[in-house]
């Protein structure tokens, strides 16, 4: 009996703390110049080391600005979330998101690295599951962005996601797959758009900032730059014509730095080495402005 009354009560307690209302940003546009975060926490669940981050200090590449510093702990293991990484203290959901930042340049020092820089939405919803929308960069070649969504029960994920040689104007893939090893099927039409992106001369993530972002809407989403010189907005993918990988919960906004053992950039199948220094990656701000309702 008593064990009947302890199982009733736990599942009360669930129930109650799942009905609890999402508090939610509103626009914001952090900084970093300070060395507290004011939007985010501090959320690695890896090692301990201090000089993983730092909020407020001048940046490597451009000492004027003020960034939040990442670095890699060469003793962590692989595996995202035990890099640096912080995570938005309240939810966000539909909207515009965008970010200045630069990544490091590894290819005269260990050019095999195995390191991601993210930067994306996530959350698991008991029931829903997933909910994720991304930019990455594995730093093996900076010329190449990942971008895409993540969506679903852990069993049986989807994901639609874009890749592109952004310097050569090339984009390898735009797919659907479910899974992480499942087969991945091209996506066409309106889910494939735009079907040709310019070459970006120079383009390389490692060399200087860029300003990225993506625009999530209920029934699209779109992921783009801003051109260094023209501040026109170059459109990397704009994904809509499907409800498929289209994130309909709320998340919350994020940026980590991790090593990755099994995932090699698209140019580079060596590209898993352990890293053997630090890395800095140098971030200027997030903003976020919230869908009009």
């Amino acid at each position: 009996m008593k064990r009947l009354l302890l199982i009733t009560l736990i599942w009360i307690i669930s129930l109650t703390a799942n009905a609890q209302p999402k508090k939610y940003h509103a626009a914001f546009k952090e900084d970093f110049s300070n060395s507290s975060l004011q939007n985010f926490r501090y959320g690695s669940t890896g090692t301990k080391a201090d000089f993983k981050w730092k909020s407020g200090v001048p940046a490597p590449s451009e000492p004027a600005t003020k960034v939040l510093l990442f670095q890699l702990d060469p003793a962590e293991a692989a595996g995202a979330g035990k890099g640096p990484e912080i995570i938005s203290k309240d939810f966000t959901h539909f909207g515009t998101y965008s970010a200045r930042l630069k990544i490091p340049d590894v290819r005269q020092t260990q050019p095999n690295v195995g390191a991601v820089v993210g930067y994306f939405t996530y959350h698991v919803d008991s029931i829903p599951g997933l909910s994720e929308i991304d930019f990455e960069w594995l730093l093996a070649d900076p010329e190449i962005i990942y971008v895409g969504t993540w969506t679903g029960p852990t069993d049986s994920l989807v994901r639609v996601g874009r890749t592109i040689n952004l310097a050569e104007g090339t984009i390898y893939n735009t797919i659907h797959r479910v899974t992480h090893s499942g087969a991945s099927t091209p996506l066409s039409g309106r889910q494939n758009q735009p079907e040709r992106i310019a070459a970006l001369a120079d383009y390389d993530a490692s060399a200087r900032f860029y300003t990225y972002g993506f625009d999530w809407y209920p029934d699209r989403i779109r992921w783009w730059m801003l051109h260094p010189t023209t501040g026109d907005k170059i459109v990397l993918w704009d994904y809509q014509g499907s409800s498929l990988g289209i994130p309909q919960n709320a998340s919350h906004y994020r940026m980590n730095f991790w090593h990755t053992d099994n995932w090699s950039v698209e140019t580079n199948p060596q590209s898993l080495e352990k890293p053997r220094n630090r890395y800095p990656l140098e971030v200027d701000w997030m903003s976020y402005e919230p869908m009009k309702k």
